[in-house]
């Protein structure tokens, strides 16, 4: 399909795949015509992480609220809506039945279709979203893209040579990169989440501070933290059995440094050897300002990465991947369910 053309249509997007609920009316491809988040930081910031069960019965509370504010901001109804696309997996699986619910309830209400969506292509059609009182909207992804997933969960790398196609290079073999600055900011006493935090302390601190090992597993397109997270945990100890103030801002920038060189060195290799137009990078832990610079700074093609509010977990990146799948002919059936380990390629 043209990226030029668009079917008509508008989707109501339904995410709750893990401490976010949210819904978002979009367009034509992405535009945005409404988005509500509702966040649960505040309640699993006591448990350093979230709490499956807290994070379920929060979201039953919310998300009748999330979804009918989301129509009134765009100013619809549900006989306006031509489909509905909701998180079908990955994710916390009492979370995700939640979503699943409230969108089949929606669909048999309204009588509208209803589309599964894999929480992963969401994250990479954010880069397709468009806010409607944009005058000059940047031009959409060109393929082929190279990938690079990165979340609290994920770290992996893809090549999509069209919409809807992906192949799956490698992923994380351990901890994924938005695991490993939870699982460090724990060990620095910074709060929850902790990609934020890292970043914030990072910004005073120097990054060749201390020389932290980059396992770059040559031969592959994987990623592997697991080392990087135990290395700052042996300093970290070392430094305490000193009995010495421990440097919290040159720990963070020298973690958050080694994070970013080996996901940038991965995904510009593979740039270059699938002679990818555009990299796009996608997840929470996109949001990191010295990964966003490093790849704006260092790639040789052009790099998309979406607005700060559709780094992390959205609906309307949702609702834009449905549409995509909408157009494409792509409909579910109402005994559909969660799907909390589903890949996408």
């Amino acid at each position: 399909m043209p990226e030029t053309t668009f079917t008509p249509a508008r989707i109501l997007g339904i995410e709750s795949s893990c401490d976010e609920t949210a819904a978002a009316v979009v367009e034509n491809g992405g535009m945005l015509l409404s988005s509500v988040v509702a966040s649960q930081v505040d309640l699993h910031a006591a448990y350093g992480g979230v709490f499956p069960e807290v994070a379920s019965r929060q979201h039953i509370k919310t998300v009748y609220g999330v979804v009918d504010q989301a129509l009134h901001k765009a100013h619809i109804g549900l006989g306006d809506v031509d489909a509905i696309a909701v998180t079908r997996g990955p994710g916390l699986a009492g979370s995700l039945v939640v979503g699943l619910n409230m969108a089949k309830g929606i669909a048999v209400a309204g009588d509208i279709p209803i589309i599964g969506v894999n929480h992963l292509e969401g994250h990479v059609y954010s880069a397709w979203v468009r806010s409607a009182n944009d005058p000059h909207p940047s031009p959409h992804p060109q393929f082929p893209l190279v990938i690079l997933l990165v979340s609290g969960g994920h770290s992996e790398l893809y090549l999509m040579e069209d919409h809807l196609r992906y192949r799956r290079l490698g992923g994380t073999l351990d901890d994924a990169a938005g695991e490993a600055f939870d699982k460090v900011a724990r060990l620095l006493e910074l709060s929850y989440p902790g990609g934020p935090s890292i970043q914030k302390a990072a910004e005073q601190g120097d990054p060749k501070a201390f020389q932290f090992p980059r396992t770059r597993l040559e031969g592959s397109w994987d990623f592997s933290f697991s080392g990087l997270k135990t290395a700052v945990l042996r300093i970290v100890r070392k430094i305490e059995e000193d009995h010495q103030a421990l440097p919290v801002n040159d720990l963070a920038a020298s973690f958050q440094e080694a994070v970013v060189d080996v996901l940038l060195e991965k995904t510009l290799r593979a740039a270059e050897e699938f002679s990818a137009s555009e990299i796009l990078i996608a997840g929470g832990v996109s949001a990191n300002r010295a990964l966003r610079e490093a790849f704006q700074s260092k790639s040789p093609v052009k790099v998309n990465i979406p607005h700060i509010s559709l780094c992390t977990d959205n609906a309307a990146m949702i609702a834009t991947a449905g549409y995509y799948r909408f157009v494409h002919g792509v409909r579910d059936s109402l005994d559909m369910d969660a799907f909390p380990n589903w890949r996408l390629a």
